[in-house]
């Protein structure tokens, strides 16, 4: 495992998401201030969930509208029943880092 940093704190506004480019892809979150990252694509169907709806420390996919919690990976609704990876996050100053394995 290793850290890899993600993007500056301030190109994530809080509700929004970004993609960091990583074998497989990960999503990081903003919540309110607080990092949180996990797989970018949804287990039902390839779609890339930094690009779906965020509400508190849930996303829910665009193609398909299930849902997941971002803390746990957990899926909460059908037609997803796999949960997602989860990563761990730091801020160091004003950087966001992500802890991925085998990078």
């Amino acid at each position: 495992m290793s850290w890899v940093r993600a993007c500056a704190v301030t190109d994530i506004e809080p509700g929004d998401a970004l993609v960091v480019e990583a074998d497989p892809p990960v999503a990081v979150f903003n919540v309110d201030g607080e990092f949180l990252a996990t797989a970018d694509t949804c287990t039902h169907a390839e779609s890339s969930l930094a690009d779906g709806y965020l509400e508190g420390d849930q996303v829910e996919c665009s193609w398909h509208m299930a849902r997941f919690c971002l803390r746990t990976g957990a899926a909460l609704t059908l037609p997803a029943s796999e949960p997602l990876a989860t990563f761990r996050t730091q801020v160091r100053g004003d950087e966001v880092f992500v802890e991925i394995a085998g990078s």
